[in-house]
């Protein structure tokens, strides 16, 4: 005998589809949040990290730049130890220039002629004076520039005074510093057995304290004038002469 189903089982089945689907819809939807969830955590996992990262840059920065502020410091500090560096050696290499420069005074002055004033201005140094004539301020010009610490000399002034001195002549020269070219080594302190086969490094050698002695030119010069004074009787024509 056959069977017929009369319930409405299309319906049931239909229910039990609608069923499966909002199940698997659910699913699906606890599977996104899910996903999302680990998404967000994942991502401010990162974001943590990154700004972990971005405050250790950060902190590298300032010890960086703290650092770069210490080094500038310290190039500061270089800059003028190189200059005080600078300032030394050039003292240590114009050490003996003064002694060289009063002993080539006393020789290169005529003896009929005599500084009054003495002035160094860097590289120059200016000499004022008197003499018996024109003629003897050209003298002491030639014997300037044949000098190997004095270069050329330029005359700044002569007048004559027309008074009844001996020395009537004012004159002024400007004379420009020198060093002899074999003479670098005695910058360093070690040229005197370089230069001790010429007669004019023998002043290199004089001590320390006979330098002031030499600084009072009027008094150093004064004695060649007067042992010349012999000589002066034959000149006086030629003083005449000239005027």
């Amino acid at each position: 005998m056959a069977r017929i189903n009369l319930l409405p089982w299309r319906a049931e089945r239909r229910k039990i589809r609608q069923r499966e689907f909002f199940m698997q819809l659910g699913a699906a939807a606890l599977a996104a949040v899910g996903v999302m969830f680990l998404w967000w955590f994942w991502m401010d996992m990162r974001i943590d990290n990154q700004n972990d990262r971005n405050a250790y840059l950060q902190d590298q920065i300032k010890q960086v730049d703290a650092r770069l502020a210490k080094i500038q410091d310290l190039e500061k500090v270089r800059a003028q130890l190189l200059a005080r560096k600078q300032i030394i050696e050039q003292l240590q290499a114009n050490r003996s220039q003064m002694v060289h420069l009063f002993d080539e005074l006393v020789k290169t002055i005529p003896g009929s002629a005599r500084l009054t004033s003495i002035k160094q201005n860097g590289d120059q140094m200016v000499l004022g004076g008197v003499s018996q004539s024109n003629a003897s301020v050209a003298e002491y010009m030639r014997n300037i520039e044949t000098s190997p610490w004095m270069g050329q000399s330029d005359l700044s002034k002569t007048e004559n005074s027309h008074d009844a001195s001996r020395m009537p002549y004012s004159f002024g020269l400007t004379v420009a510093l020198s060093k002899p070219k074999d003479d670098s080594a005695a910058g360093q302190g070690a040229s005197a057995p370089a230069s001790s086969s010429t007669s004019a490094a023998a002043p290199a050698a004089v001590p320390a304290p006979q330098a002031p002695a030499r600084q009072v030119t009027p008094a150093a010069t004064t004695p060649p004038a007067t042992a010349h004074a012999p000589v002066n009787p034959g000149m006086a024509p030629a003083k005449g002469g000239a005027h």
